[in-house]
């Protein structure tokens, strides 16, 4: 067997092309290949892409719905590769082709300088005359990743998964795989099984059940294998033993689980969705610093991720959608004393009073702003603000006058109908009529009424897609997913000033098809602050802590606590401050201020620092919390206490064992916050003698 042998940035690829001439990807770790460690894997079976083509065959050994031995990936012979240094790093395209369906698949590898991650994908291209129907595309393919160390697989693996939900976003879970059902029974050379671990989403809110991303980390060799798979809707991940091994596949939408199906006509191309890999020493903490990093690398460059302005939102726990001039005068007046930067109105601008079923023509209320909502937005500027607007322009409402104006095509249709969700309409951002209508309304709230933020809600779930124009209604959604991209870019590239929000009824759709364009995104539509801390805590394992945006809303009747803890919440990250803030006593007030002008201080830090966890990843029954993020020359932690009985806690900061470090607490300055820094062990011990309470401390390591 010819190998081909690839090293980037600490990773170790090998590829190999088989005497029957077909690719395989042999292995991929932190150190080079030894073929030895491989002794009774059937490695010709390691092919690096499955897909499955309609009609083709599958003659292989395959159990269920593996997928494995797809009847296009045992067909394709090698036909060569090539390496090009681009701007990211070093780019790897290796290309196969099938003499039967005329179908050329093309793997591309992107490494990006300096870190050890990289991002894979699949073109499939019909160079023939017959139409050829693709059911699935693998994005990235993965053997034998059990063999690195001497242990069995359910002794040294363990994934690392996070649970989304509703108010419940950014539930992190370890799992050895006999825990989630995958265990060894067989003898070593069969190691076949129709069991797999897996984890898909259906639809458009890419999150609402897991994030689409998860870390595998190899307790025994001390090594961990991160990915995200890089789509605004279906994806699919599965875990499974095939060839005397482990296999790891990644896929965006496939028939199988997502409704999707392709035909390719002469000349015609599909390319797979995106998805994020890195392959490291350390725990599933060192993937999510790599993740950051990697996130960090790919996303749209922006002024907003740059300067990371205060915003000030008036729904959460404020008016809730409910808005008015007479409302909004003392809460704009308010966030311009505390120091907000922005100012956004949220939903209910455009209707006189109930507006769900209603959306869609985003025309301004008279009877909630007799002035015109333009005063209000002139009165946010004259604060010293930038206004901004909540548009939600994905849906229409099954009342909207447009819904019955505009046709069928502009919508996402299924058994010749049109989708319902809650009331609305999905609109199909396939269609010019859509995109051009779309375009004129942003133009008008930036043009007309001066909004230099968009929060772009989104809080429908349209199911599996839709079947107008579409070989498949997932085939539908993933074109609408992707045109509505497309859009996105079109309108940042129309005000490059603009900051556009990325939220799905908070945070239903994370993934990072969004956030490479959107520079910001809602992290949860949470109520309660005290459960919030762990959604806080959490954030920066899906994506980067300047993206991160956390509401903090200090409640009317509420305290001094309450309201330390609601700006501890949002110090680490993006600041979307709510509430009732003119209705606060003087104290609260200057809480609330003293916190913002503090964010101002450190946010230049923000832009380069990298998270660590020194409890852990935060459970919402924890009754401790903590993230740090480790800047230029200080490190920045929060520290949350939500109940438990134990006035102390000790948080091991190892990295600063025997150096020389200050500490102090940094918000609230004014407030005593006994703690001990034990240099020779690496514990900083605080105490919280209230049953609630955080406090955020600033650690100055010096010119380490």
């Amino acid at each position: 067997m010819n190998t081909i042998e690839i090293h980037e940035n600490g990773i170790y690829m090998e590829w190999g092309v088989t005497d029957e001439n077909r690719l395989v990807l042999l292995y991929l770790g932190t150190t080079p290949f030894v073929p030895e460690n491989y002794a009774g894997a059937d490695i010709k079976e390691f092919s690096p892409v499955e897909i499955s083509v309609s009609g083709l065959n599958c003659p292989e050994d395959r159990l269920g719905n593996e997928m494995i031995h797809s009847s296009l990936g045992v067909l394709l012979e090698y036909a060569g590769y090539e390496k090009i240094n681009n701007e990211n790093g070093s780019l790897y395209c290796f290309r196969t082709k099938d003499d039967l369906t005329k179908l050329s698949v093309s793997l591309f590898c992107q490494f990006y300088t300096g870190i050890p991650a990289f991002r894979m994908w699949t073109v499939i291209r019909n160079e023939g005359t017959v139409p050829q129907g693709i059911e699935s595309c693998t994005s990235f393919s993965l053997h034998g990743f059990d063999r690195h160390g001497d242990l069995p697989y359910e002794d040294k693996l363990y994934v690392n998964i996070i649970h989304n939900g509703w108010q419940k976003e950014l539930s992190w879970r370890t799992c050895s795989l006999p825990e989630l059902g995958l265990s060894r029974s067989q003898r070593p050379e069969r190691v076949n099984s129709s069991k797999i671990v897996s984890f898909s989403n259906t639809g458009a809110w890419s999150s609402k059940e897991y994030l689409p991303l998860a870390v595998l980390e190899n307790r025994e060799t001390d090594e961990y294998l991160g990915w995200q798979i890089e789509n605004n809707g279906s994806w699919h991940w599965e875990i499974g033993e095939h060839a005397g091994c482990l296999y790891l596949k990644l896929a965006g939408p496939t028939e199988l689980y997502a409704h999707w199906y392709k035909v390719l006509k002469r000349g015609e191309s599909f390319t797979s969705v995106p998805a994020g890999i890195v392959c490291g020493k350390g725990t599933a903490e060192d993937a999510a610093v790599v993740l950051t990093q990697y996130r960090r690398r790919i996303r749209r460059k922006n002024d907003d991720d740059e300067k990371l302005p205060v915003i000030f939102n008036d729904y959460m726990n404020c008016l809730f959608g409910n808005p008015s001039t007479i409302k909004e005068i003392p809460l704009i007046d308010a966030a311009a004393a505390a120091g907000c930067e922005y100012y956004c109105i949220d939903c209910g601008w455009y209707s006189d009073g109930a507006w769900w079923n209603s959306v869609g023509e985003w025309i301004p209320s008279r009877a909630r702003f007799p002035g015109g909502l333009r005063y209000v937005m002139e009165y946010i500027r004259r604060k010293g603000m930038i206004p901004g607007l909540w548009l939600e322009i994905e849906v229409m409402g099954m009342q909207c006058k447009a819904a019955s104006q505009l046709p069928d095509e502009c919508f996402f249709i299924r058994h010749g109908k049109r989708v319902c969700d809650k009331s609305r309409y999905q609109l199909d951002f396939r269609s010019m009529i859509v995109r051009k209508r779309a375009t004129e309304i942003v133009k008008r709230l930036v043009e007309e009424y001066g909004a230099g933020y968009i929060k772009m809600d989104y809080n429908i779930e349209p199911g599996i897609g839709t079947e107008y124009d579409a070989d498949s209604p997932g085939d539908g959604l993933l074109g609408h997913a992707r045109a509505y991209l497309s859009w996105l870019e079109t309108i940042l590239e129309m005000y490059p000033s603009l900051v556009i929000e990325n939220c799905s009824s908070g945070g239903m759709r994370i993934d990072y098809a969004m956030l490479s364009g959107c520079s910001i995104q809602s992290t949860s539509d949470m109520e309660d602050y005290i459960m919030y801390s762990t959604i806080a805590a959490n954030a920066p394992l899906a994506l980067a802590p300047e993206q991160a945006a956390v509401w903090s809303y200090p409640m009317k009747d509420g305290d001094k606590e309450e309201t330390i803890f609601n700006m501890v919440n949002v110090l680490m990250l993006r600041i979307h401050q709510s509430g009732y803030l003119f209705a606060l006593d003087d104290e609260r007030k200057n809480l609330v201020k003293e916190a913002v002008c503090y964010y101002k201080e450190i946010r230049e830090d923000r832009k380069c620092a990298l998270p660590f966890w020194p409890l852990g990843f935060s459970s919402y029954s924890d009754a401790w919390a903590a993230l740090a993020l480790e800047g230029r020359n200080k490190t920045y932690l929060a520290v949350w206490k939500r109940g438990g009985s134990s006035r102390f806690c000790s948080l091991p900061l190892e990295r600063y064992k025997e150096k020389e470090i200050s500490i102090r607490c940094a918000y609230p300055s004014s407030e005593e916050c006994p703690f001990e820094w034990n240099s020779s062990s690496g514990n900083l011990t605080v105490e919280f003698v209230k049953p609630v309470m955080a406090r955020f401390f600033e650690i100055d390591r010096g010119e380490q």
